[in-house]
């Protein structure tokens, strides 16, 4: 039961790395550019709902560490961990309190608490000159983590029935 738990966990990190590549080599959305859907953490909620906090939390460590490997940019890392480090604990308590469902509202927590990770970095690094951007950051947050929790939510439904 062990190996398989460890080999489905490494795909679930391999398939967040690629989201995540993928992601970036795509056009930005907005006139933004910090904007973007997020879709790598679909499946660090998609783990959280299905297996444990411990696992979602070394896929989502694991996805930030090679990323940034692959990107050859340490302040990658630097506002990956910032953001989703409150990402994740917001969608650790959320998930907790909510018992599982509604992840959709999880992820709009989780996304609005990367944004404010994301923000506090951008603010030590940058200066106060970055403020003015911050409810530009919440307002996409809430609409980016709707659709990502909305993804998530069909993903977990359609895992369960099929026994992954």
């Amino acid at each position: 039961m062990l190996v398989k738990k460890i080999t489905l966990l490494s795909l679930y990190t391999a398939l967040a790395l690629i989201i995540f590549i993928v992601e970036s080599a795509l056009p930005a959305l907005a006139p933004l550019p910090f904007i973007k859907l997020g879709l790598a953490n679909v499946v660090t909620l998609i783990v959280l709902v299905l297996y444990s906090p411990k696992d979602a939390f070394i896929v989502f460590i694991l996805r930030i560490v090679l990323a940034s490997v692959f990107a050859g940019q340490i302040v990658y890392m630097i506002y990956s961990l910032c953001g989703g480090l409150l990402c994740f604990f917001a969608d650790y308590l959320i998930n907790k309190i909510l018992k599982g469902k509604y992840i959709y509202i999880t992820s709009i927590f989780g996304a609005i608490f990367h944004n404010i990770g994301q923000m506090t970095a951008a603010v030590f690094f940058m200066g106060t000159g970055v403020l003015p951007y911050f409810p530009y950051m919440i307002i996409s947050g809430i609409v980016t983590g709707l659709f990502t929790g909305i993804l998530a939510n069909l993903l977990v439904y359609r895992l369960k029935n099929i026994h992954i």
